[in-house]
């Protein structure tokens, strides 16, 4: 289970990667940011910057109180690429593995 949160913060983390300094995501602004911290039970949150990025993410503790409790994540993010075009991926982090889909990823057959 670290293991899937550990990937869906990195994944995060990749998709806000540093700003070149003077380039236009040095100077993006925060437009929205909800949390909901649900306490031991789950969580929520989402975000949307001035420069296209966007992450909204909802986590549930299943299987309370057995020796296989954990949480299953849902979430998406969208940012722009370096080629201009919006790029969004969806994905579930739970038991089965972080599971991401969009558009532009390889299909698993």
């Amino acid at each position: 289970m670290k293991s899937f949160i550990v990937l869906a913060v990195f994944v995060a983390a990749a998709v806000a990667a540093p700003a070149v300094v003077g380039g236009p995501d040095s100077t993006a602004q925060i437009l929205r940011y909800d949390s909901n911290n649900i306490g031991v039970d789950g969580y929520s949150y989402g975000f949307e910057t001035s420069n296209g990025i966007s992450q909204q993410e909802e986590g549930q503790l299943v299987n309370a109180g057995s020796e296989n409790a954990a949480i299953a994540v849902r979430g998406q993010f969208s940012y722009t690429g370096p080629d201009g075009q919006q790029y969004t991926v969806t994905y579930v982090a739970d038991e089965n593995g972080f599971q991401p889909q969009g558009a532009h990823l390889p299909q698993v057959a």
